[in-house]
């Protein structure tokens, strides 16, 4: 007997009524059995009271079944009587089980609606799949690529919301020599804080795409490189760090990931922590950045020397003085002193915000904007 499909179709009353007959007995002589009224078996009996657990113990010691069957029966029958056909609980659940689903409708990424048919058709065209069992993926060339395993959903749904954002943009073709020539132009700015304001555009003369898109929580997302295809590369930074030498380490970062062609078959390289990153486990590519970077922010033949000639008296004097020659902000001598000395709170009040003036500069998505796309 398949006692799930019949509570869902029967009152338990049904079953008393047929181990009432079987025994030849009547109501009242099983209502004087358990010592209860009479009126109390008549309307379980007629489904208009329910078992409670006192009177599925009298049932089972008077009928000799124990007292879970008729508990069983009368959870199933209540379950059965407000279980929803479309299964809507089920559906959010597994909504909100692969994706961010709550912090995805606080940015306003994904439109909160109570239709479940609604929010999932919204998830597929977010992440550009026809069913909600596909993995998302941020490839555009035929090579098939694993990259995508070693993303989470929160840093996919960034990487989605940057290349949204970016496809919007309408620029000149990209031209490696281009980016290769500006970035003196680029190295320039590393005087103040304010400069970084020009960097999206100098970016796009050379066909590069720039996005600024605040990290979902936990992401621990500094920058991504990826391309809308072959020929379009895209640069997007989360400006986790709010601060002027994390910046200007990032984005040197992935101009090198851009220069080098890294992750144009895999469609994107994601940057995670990288202050945080083990020297060990740096894969090539990530070494080649973070060489680039290093060198961009503070030439690292001047840097070494310096230590050198001043260890170990790194006065806050001695360091502006070495920045100015170098003409570069002191938060950019500081930001690499700390990562060699493993002092992280060493000289902090010179490692100058960048943020509220980068986002006003570029498309941004993110610090109680959204940008329209």
């Amino acid at each position: 007997m398949n006692m799930n499909v019949i509570a869902e179709t029967f009152a338990p009353g049904e079953f008393l009524k047929e181990e009432i007959e079987a025994r030849r007995w009547t109501q009242i002589e099983l209502a004087e059995i358990m010592g209860r009224p009479t009126r109390l078996v008549n309307e379980i009996i007629a489904g208009k009271r329910a078992i409670t657990p006192e009177t599925a113990i009298q049932l089972g010691e008077a009928l000799g079944t124990g007292p879970e069957l008729w508990m069983n029966l009368e959870s199933q029958y209540q379950l059965s009587k407000v279980t929803s056909s479309d299964d809507l609980v089920a559906r959010r659940a597994r909504l909100y089980t692969i994706f961010p689903v709550r912090e995805m409708i606080r940015r306003r990424w994904i439109e909160a609606t109570d239709n479940i048919d609604v929010l999932e058709h919204q998830f597929l065209k977010f992440f550009a799949i026809n069913s909600l069992d596909a993995i998302p993926s941020l490839t555009h060339s035929a090579k098939k690529s694993r990259a995508n395993d070693e993303v989470t959903m929160a840093q996919l749904a960034w990487l989605f919301r940057a290349k949204k954002i970016a496809t919007e943009q309408v620029l000149n073709k990209y031209k490696k020599d281009s980016l290769v020539k500006v970035l003196p132009r680029i190295h320039a700015l590393l005087t103040a804080p304010e400069e970084v304001r020009h960097v999206a555009w100098i970016l796009s003369e050379c066909g590069v795409r720039f996005v600024l898109v605040e990290a979902l929580p936990s992401s621990k997302i500094d920058g991504a490189c990826f391309w809308l295809n072959d020929e379009q590369p895209v640069i997007a930074m989360s400006l986790r760090l709010d601060r002027i030498d994390n910046f200007w380490f990032v984005l040197r970062h992935e101009i090198e990931h851009v220069l080098q062609e890294h992750g144009r078959d895999k469609g994107f390289i994601l940057d995670q922590d990288i202050e945080s990153q083990s020297a060990e486990r740096i894969e090539q590519e990530e070494q080649v950045a973070n060489q680039a970077a290093a060198e961009f922010c503070v030439p690292q033949g001047e840097l070494n020397g310096f230590i050198a000639r001043v260890k170990p008296y790194f006065s806050e004097e001695r360091i502006c003085r070495f920045a100015q020659r170098l003409g570069i902000h002191p938060g950019l001598v500081v930001g690499q002193l700390q990562r060699k000395l493993e002092r992280y709170d060493f000289l902090r009040k010179h490692q100058a915000r960048i943020r509220d003036i980068a986002i006003k500069s570029a498309p941004a998505d993110g610090w109680g904007l959204v940008e329209q796309v």
